[in-house]
């Protein structure tokens, strides 16, 4: 959080008219607000000041949103919500993809951005994490880094306990690849699908079922996967 507890934001936003409104209107709902009307001034913003979230548009004068995210992405996990005109399937499945948090298509209100800004920073506050989440029969002790199923421990490698960790807190979101590997590997500009292909495999094992036989990890055939409470 910013300077005492308050959350702070970077909006960048090319609009004058729509940097100014939401700049105002979050400001006097007690956040701490910078805004900036290209991608370069943003990035530097983010880089000195590392706020707890950024309103980011698509339609910038200097680069393209997109190409901003990656960037961002390079260097900080910090939450975005891309506020932008562009609305087609295609477009938020590749903001999510890129690393995004959340899609929202112009013309929205402040209200709604608002409200965005709430639920993404509830998701994604240190402070609100899970310490121990249950699904099932199975136990992810985050703090101690431990997994337990029907009470027995399930040993995992640093990596197999991160990815399991991140579909657990997530429970019952349907997950891309390309997220896993921005997240867990902090690979966002791509990778081999093939690196999460082995670990869930792996995880599978462990769990004792089967991508033919799932329990817990289900694939949601050309979307992702999710992590669900057997029936």
């Amino acid at each position: 959080m910013g300077q005492y507890g308050v959350a702070s934001i970077v909006i960048i936003e090319d609009e004058q008219r729509i940097r100014a409104l939401v700049t105002r209107v979050l400001s006097e709902r007690g956040y701490e607000v910078r805004a900036s009307a290209t991608a370069l001034d943003g990035l530097r913003t983010i880089v000195d000041t590392s706020p707890d979230l950024v309103i980011l548009d698509l339609g910038l004068p200097d680069l393209d949103g997109m190409e901003l995210l990656k960037m961002i992405r390079a260097v900080t996990d910090v939450p975005v919500i891309v506020a932008t005109a562009r609305g087609e399937d295609r477009d938020v499945v590749r903001t999510l993809d890129l690393g995004a948090d959340d899609h929202l298509v112009k013309p929205f209100s402040v209200e709604q951005l608002e409200a965005r800004v709430r639920a993404v920073l509830r998701r994604t506050s240190g402070g609100q994490r899970e310490e121990r989440i249950v699904v099932g029969a199975l136990v992810v002790d985050v703090a101690a880094r431990e997994v337990t199923l029907d009470g027995d421990a399930i040993h995992l490698s640093p990596k197999e306990f991160d990815l399991l960790a991140y579909l657990a807190e997530r429970s019952g979101e349907v997950v891309s690849k390309r997220q896993l590997l921005a997240e867990v590997w902090r690979q966002p500009w791509g990778g081999s699908d093939k690196t999460v292909d082995v670990h869930l495999s792996w995880l599978r094992k462990k769990l004792g079922e089967s991508a033919a036989e799932s329990c817990y990890l289900q694939t949601v055939h050309g979307v992702g996967i999710k992590l669900v409470e057997p029936f």
